[in-house]
C-alpha cells in the first residue's frame, strides 16, 4: 500500500500568521483558481491580503473555517 503524501503540514503544525493560495486551497479543499476568484471578487468566506502582488490568506480564518464545516 502506498502512504499518502502531503505538500503541506498539518494546518494545526503550521506557524506563520498567511499561507499562500495553493496552501489554502488545499486546507479547504478547493481548487486554487476558487480563491483567486474569492479574493478578485470578494465574494468568498475569507478574504485575503495582499503582499507584493501575491495573496497571502490567514491561518486562523482557514482554521474558523474549517471548523465551521
Amino acid at each position: 500500500m502506498q502512504a499518502f503524501y502531503s505538500p503541506y503540514p498539518p494546518l494545526d503544525q503550521v506557524t506563520s500568521d498567511t499561507v499562500s493560495t495553493d496552501a489554502a486551497a488545499y486546507y479547504l479543499n478547493r481548487q486554487p483558481q476558487t480563491l483567486r476568484k474569492w479574493a478578485a471578487l470578494e465574494t468568498g468566506p475569507i478574504r485575503p491580503i495582499r503582499v507584493y502582488g501575491r495573496l497571502g490568506w490567514y491561518v486562523k480564518e482557514i482554521r474558523k473555517l474549517v471548523k465551521t464545516c
